[in-house]
């Protein structure tokens, strides 16, 4: 896996062969994000949260692009460990790896995002609560952006604050923002 632009651009990183139930975002979609993201967010002010941390691949394009209050919340020990040692090579600061099953950290946390991107498994049956739950705990900041990365069989088109998606083949990312137009 590859970082694609930004400060680290082109930098390799390798993740554990036996990644269980992880699925890294294709450096296509992660592309196809970041262009739009870029023109969009002013990266050096923003805070952001990565749900399903799995390689942590998003918070490191976040960081390479000047991303500076970064979150990652991932509950398989060998993936935590991973984005941890990471995120050390990379000399990536002011980035918290937190432990923990999703649920439960949305479930607890008090802070609020400007950017939060969710890429669970595509199989996670609860995958519809968490557009709900992201609003209903108030974790965007105004203007904030939550990116659910899913595949092209779910359809958040009618939930409240969905604004727009963008379709790369298998992967699709819906975007929900309760004041902003996209």
């Amino acid at each position: 896996m590859r970082i694609i632009g930004g400060e680290h651009g082109g930098r390799k990183f390798n993740p554990p062969n036996n990644m269980p139930y992880t699925r890294p975002t294709t450096d296509i979609a992660k592309e196809g994000l970041f262009n739009v993201l870029q023109h969009n967010l002013d990266f050096d002010e923003i805070k952001s949260l990565d749900l399903f941390g799995g390689t942590g691949s998003i918070s490191y394009e976040l960081a390479s692009r000047g991303v500076t209050d970064l979150t990652i919340v991932e509950k398989d020990v060998a993936m935590y460990e991973f984005i941890k040692k990471t995120s050390a090579t990379l000399r990536i600061e002011n980035l918290h790896v937190i432990k923990m099953d999703v649920f439960k950290f949305i479930n607890q946390c008090t802070d609020k995002f400007d950017f939060i991107f969710a890429g669970p498994p595509y199989a996670l049956t609860a995958i519809d609560d968490l557009p709900k739950l992201i609003f209903e705990r108030h974790l965007l900041k105004k203007n904030g952006w939550f990116v659910l990365e899913h595949t092209p069989r779910n359809d958040y088109k009618s939930f409240p604050f969905y604004k727009t998606e963008r379709n790369y083949g298998t992967t699709v990312f819906s975007t929900f923002a309760e004041n902003r137009e996209l």
